[in-house]
């Protein structure tokens, strides 16, 4: 008698973790939609303390954070939501959006820079593997291994390294390179591809 009472109870209470979740779930997905990424952030932030493995809340919390300037944030929750799915390229590709945007902030420190640049070119390398026909990843990668460059060829920091800096902008054209034989009309491809080797030339 006492489980035939406690069951119905214990059924209810799921039902109602699942339909809160649900509730919390469908407001941040219309406010993602509308672009209101802080109220998107507050409903999705409540649907994975109700379910912390629903991977669709996650993938929107990280979009949302990301889109909040939240970097460290959006990247935890990707960090969650790649244990979840391995295999989840635009986890990996806006969690390396994210480490970019920080790895370029002036205001994160030199050695985080360096942890952040490197995490990226990770995250694109892995989005490549999983997806090689998605040519985004192959520019963003390329655009990063640029910008990795530059930091390390910058002398009058600690973290100079001419032969990474050297190896980073090489990288970065081959990227492009790739890119722009696949695209021979992409005028922004052709862009980034000369401002890469400009750099590349210029190192003595």
């Amino acid at each position: 008698m006492k489980f035939a009472f406690i069951f119905p109870l214990l059924l209810i209470s799921v039902i109602g973790e699942s339909q809160a979740q649900s509730a919390y779930v469908t407001l941040g997905r219309q406010s993602l939609i509308q672009g209101d990424f802080k109220s998107a952030v507050t409903q999705l932030e409540k649907a994975c303390v109700v379910d912390s493995t629903n991977s669709n809340a996650l993938w929107m919390l990280g979009y949302s954070y990301f889109h909040s300037e939240n970097y460290k944030k959006s990247i935890a929750t990707y960090n969650k939501l790649i244990e979840l799915k391995p295999a989840d390229c635009s986890a990996y590709y806006y969690r390396a959006l994210a480490k970019g945007a920080l790895a370029r902030d002036v205001q994160t420190p030199e050695k985080e820079k360096e942890k952040f640049f490197l995490g990226a070119i990770v995250d694109l390398t892995k989005a490549s593997t999983i997806e090689p026909a998605d040519m985004k990843y192959y520019q963003n990668r390329g655009i990063l291994y640029r910008d990795y460059g530059i930091f390390k060829l910058q002398k009058t920091s600690k973290f100079y390294d001419k032969a990474r800096g050297v190896d980073a902008l090489k990288a970065s054209v081959a990227d492009l390179d790739r890119l722009l034989a696949d695209n021979p009309s992409r005028k922004d491809i052709s862009s980034l591809l000369d401002q890469s080797r400009i750099l590349l030339a210029s190192v003595k």
